[in-house]
């Protein structure tokens, strides 16, 4: 196994989740199954309870693991499937250890942070790192592990350690670290100090980089190329420059031009490892497929604007899946994705007198996009925003996605609306909400007093009704019988007004086993009205981008019959 270390200085939110998802992608091109780590130095156990507007999106993984929004990057680039052990946190490693030491598995020592707690951070990344990830269903041969925050805080010390020590566990022929840092462009001159700082910190920690990633808006010059290595103490082959490029999918092809495979070839003894020719030949088309897919970013013209009607859009990374399923999809119908970010409360007709320009803004967003998208979300918020834009969807026959809470939202757009339940709504939104006003209700099975992980979470099977053959989202997903996505969600469609919403033409063509749950809704006579239950965002690839997200940003482009034809997809040069 070996094991790449990507760490960050400077300061955070520098890129190295792309980083290090666009290596274990460069290992891939070479033939070799990657799997990936993330380690994030908060004391939650995991990332469901954290507020989207502090922490970004918390992603689901099919296991039900609520995770770090990087384990998102990993799973889009590197096509694996990974479980909630591949996201280590503080709260977890401290749980792990104090509950062997309740066991009295330590035998009576005293439990301290080293050894006890570095050898089961240890321990934990060795196990996880040999769980088959991809389709192979064999071992990894290449481990990413990415070190959350930044090196030097007080937090990820001793995570920062246990790294230390596992660089000689493993052997130094196994072990890589690549730091990220920042230039910063001062007056026009690229500045390297803060770089040479954090470098000195790192080595201070007994952690030597391999190589060192700088993050620059601007090509590096030669001579600071030169400067870094020499104040730092590697070779100028060692010196990456990620500079920035027209999107994060032209990372790997950048650090590619850099040789950056060549060094980790030779520095990994990667010769070593036995390739079949099948292996090589997979790595050689994923190559291939994705300068295909970056071609298509480059080359597109047409532009497609996509409303984003969300509750925590002042974030834009509480919805980071959301968007790159969006630019998945936009890649392969070769379109210009321009996203408009409309706040829910903004449309809202109290916003009018609160602030008429804020009004006027949205609804201009919202009446002159394309397509129209409300994502998830919990809380009464900007819900009747939400509403006002799903009934525009409808009425005006504008391109309608919703996700989760966006499926809630239509459902009771249309039951006010076409089925005059004029006070329906749902019962998160309304305490002691009258039963025949309730449209969105509690789900039996929830515990109603715990927060963290009680809620339907992880895959699950969605089964296509009978006579759905009309359904447009079922020959999205190649009229399968059924299909497996992720959920997060306490609420459901109150089933006992089910038929007379189909009865009126909202149908829910897609149901779980009992035939009861809504999973999928879709409008009849309508170019594109569609919206899950699940959140199909979570299993968007880079390459094979989510169908409900597909058809949105067709339909929006006015090329949907053309895609479900094929006449759209992703083809390599090498398959031509």
């Amino acid at each position: 196994m070996k094991y790449v270390v990507v760490s960050g200085g400077v300061i955070s939110g520098i890129g190295k989740g792309v980083l290090a998802s666009s290596t274990g992608m460069l290992f891939k091109t070479l033939g070799l199954k990657v799997t990936s780590i993330k380690i994030d130095p908060y004391m939650n156990i995991d990332a469901g309870t954290m507020s989207p507007l502090e922490h970004g999106e918390c992603f689901v993984l099919n296991d039900g693991g609520e995770t770090d929004l990087d384990l998102g990057n990993y799973e889009r680039y590197l096509n694996v499937t990974l479980t909630r052990d591949h996201n280590i946190t503080t709260g977890k490693i401290y749980s792990h250890v104090i509950a062997k030491e309740r066991k009295g598995d330590y035998l009576g020592k005293t439990v301290q942070i080293v050894p006890h707690l570095t050898n089961a951070i240890q321990e934990w990344i060795e196990r996880v790192s040999k769980i088959p990830v991809d389709d192979t269903g064999l071992e990894p041969d290449v481990c990413i592990i990415e070190l959350g925050g930044t090196v030097g805080d007080i937090e990820s010390a001793p995570f920062v350690e246990a790294l230390r020590q596992f660089q000689f566990r493993v052997g130094r022929e196994n072990f890589a670290l690549i730091h990220v840092s920042l230039v910063p462009m001062i007056h026009g001159e690229q500045k390297t100090k803060p770089t040479q700082a954090a470098i000195r910190d790192l080595r201070s920690l007994g952690l030597v980089p391999d190589m060192i990633a700088c993050r620059c808006s601007e090509t590096l010059d030669k001579a600071t190329i030169e400067k870094i290595a020499m104040f730092c103490h590697v070779g100028p082959e060692q010196v990456v420059n990620v500079h920035d490029v027209n999107s994060t999918y032209h990372v790997p092809l950048l650090l590619l031009e850099q040789k950056m495979m060549d060094y980790l070839r030779t520095r990994l003894h990667l010769n070593d490892v036995t390739l079949s020719s099948e292996d090589i030949s997979r790595g050689e088309n994923l190559l291939a497929k994705w300068k295909a897919t970056t071609s298509n970013f480059d080359e597109s013209m047409e532009i497609v604007k996509i409303a984003l009607v969300g509750k925590y859009t002042h974030l834009k990374d509480s919805y980071l899946s959301v968007i790159k399923a969006l630019e998945h999809s936009s890649m392969q119908c070769r379109r210009i994705l321009e996203i408009q970010w409309v706040e829910a409360t903004d449309l809202e007709p109290e916003m009018q007198e609160l602030n008429k320009e804020k009004f006027h803004e949205a609804w201009n967003k919202v009446s002159t996009a394309d397509g129209i998208l409300v994502p998830g979300g919990f809380g009464v918020r900007g819900t009747e925003g939400m509403i006002l834009a799903a009934r525009w969807a409808r009425e005006n026959k504008i391109p309608y996605l919703g996700i989760c809470l966006g499926l809630q939202i239509a459902t009771i757009e249309f039951a006010r609306d076409v089925l005059d339940k004029k006070n329906g709504n749902s019962t998160e939104f309304v305490n002691d909400l009258p039963e025949e006003d309730q449209i969105v209700v509690y789900m039996p099975e929830i515990d109603r007093e715990n927060m963290g992980g009680t809620m339907r979470l992880g895959l699950r099977p969605t089964y296509f009704q009978e006579d759905t053959e009309w359904s447009t989202i079922k020959k999205l997903y190649g009229n399968q019988e059924s299909v497996e996505e992720r959920h997060r969600h306490r609420y459901e469609i109150n089933p006992a007004i089910v038929e007379e919403l189909e009865a009126n033409g909202l149908v829910f063509v897609g149901k779980d086993e009992t035939h009861k749950r809504c999973e999928i809704l879709e409008l009849k006579n309508h170019p594109y009205y569609v919206a899950t239950q699940y959140h199909p965002e979570y299993t968007s690839k880079v390459l094979d981008p989510s169908k409900p997200f597909l058809g949105l940003v067709a339909a929006s482009s006015g090329i949907l019959q053309d895609v479900l034809e094929g006449k759209y997809q992703i083809h390599s040069q090498s398959e031509f």
